[in-house]
């Protein structure tokens, strides 16, 4: 059998490719304008709750300061990044991978159980029991909220801020507390998924760097 579906695989490395384009276009686009703030209104930096550092050309696409090149960039790999994510959602839900490798129970989330967890995550042990699946509960948790909250929490923030969007869903924005309140949050969640990134790698090269990207690439076996 199998460690990664053929959809898992193919999905990470969409996601991959797409979340560092979106990344670096997102920061491009945020030198345009370098303050934050909630609600509807915010355009002169008086009512910002954060004024943002410019980041540098070699951490942006394109490599220079030109927002309508890094609009263009974002908006093109936005459409694979939630097409894959959709696609991804369903894969895992008719193929049970979701139901036997992701889903908690609840003897998984009390609290002895869970800071076990962490203890042994802090040791780099990562065995755990069979029954519960293949991940542990912290990988369990952690997967679970980037692809039910995460990711999905930046398509609706993303969706939200686009110029000419709100007239099509003014309740999408409503529910985010206003346009700003939006982007606020589409810069918060993107900083947050890419702490995550930074401890996925680390992971990964703390436990065999070479076979966990090959088995990314051709499946592995259990």
């Amino acid at each position: 059998m199998k460690k990664h579906a053929l959809s898992t695989r193919i999905w990470h490395w969409i996601n991959a490719i797409s979340l560092i384009i979106l990344f670096m276009s997102g920061l491009n686009i945020s030198n345009a304008h370098r303050f934050l703030y909630w609600g509807n209104d915010g355009y002169d930096g008086v009512d910002a709750w954060l004024e943002v550092m410019r980041f540098p050309d070699w951490a942006t696409i394109p490599g220079s300061y030109d927002l309508a090149e890094a609009r263009d960039w974002h908006a093109i790999f936005a459409w694979p990044f939630a097409l894959a994510l959709l696609v991804m959602w369903i894969a895992m839900l008719v193929n049970k991978h979701f139901w036997r490798d992701l889903k908690t129970t609840w003897a998984e989330w009390k609290p002895k159980a869970v800071l076990q967890d962490i203890i042994q995550h802090a040791k780099l042990n990562f065995d755990h029991d069979p029954a519960h699946g293949k991940y542990n509960f912290l990988q369990k948790f952690s997967y679970g909220f980037v692809l039910g909250v995460m990711l999905p929490l930046m398509i609706a923030t993303g969706l939200a801020i686009s110029p000419g969007f709100e007239p099509t869903a003014p309740w999408l924005v409503d529910v985010l507390g206003g346009r700003q309140s939006a982007r606020s949050i589409h810069f918060i969640t993107a900083f947050a998924l890419l702490a995550f990134f930074v401890v996925h790698i680390l992971l990964v090269l703390v436990t065999g760097p070479i076979k966990q990207i090959k088995d990314m690439i051709t499946g592995g076996t259990l």
